[in-house]
């Protein structure tokens, strides 16, 4: 059984709307160019992939917010993606000594510590979904990857 996690929406937003705005800055660059020089071949060409680079921009949005998994978590063990400074990319559970909450600058983690001292460091809050729920998850992975299993209910 796996688990994937992409990007919250929230970020996604935030980034293509950055993405838009400086496009759109060059849509109007061109466009002011293209007034300005009295030969229309070159700055309609420019008008063009101007408004194609903003046509590919969402685009790739719309690809990023469908598709690009951040955290996958399975049964052989975890790997990380998208992540700038997330430090070990990808490890097996065997290889997990323990995961911890932390803040790293001032953004809530969660820190899988390796058994050799490295560590993977993954923010919660560019996560879709929960934090809490991503943690349980984790964990249950991560039990069953240590071969531990959850205890049954009371019986009666």
């Amino acid at each position: 059984m796996s688990s994937n996690y992409r990007f919250a929406a929230p970020l996604i937003v935030r980034w293509v709307g950055v993405a838009l705005t400086v496009a759109g800055v060059l849509v109007v660059l061109v466009t002011l160019v293209a007034v300005a020089v009295p030969r229309a071949d070159v700055p309609a060409i420019g008008l063009v992939a101007a408004i194609a680079l903003v046509l590919l921009l969402g685009l790739c949005g719309f690809i990023a917010v469908r598709r690009a998994t951040v955290v996958r978590l399975d049964d052989r063990g975890y790997q990380v993606r998208h992540v700038r400074g997330a430090g070990v990319r990808q490890a097996t559970w065997k290889e997990v000594e323990d995961v911890a909450a932390a803040t790293v600058a001032g953004a809530r983690c969660v820190v899988v510590r390796l058994r050799d001292g490295r560590a993977t460091t993954i923010p919660v809050d560019v996560l879709a979904g929960s934090s809490d729920e991503f943690v349980r998850d984790l964990q249950q992975h991560l039990n069953r990857g240590h071969g531990y299993r959850p205890l049954a209910g009371p019986s009666r």
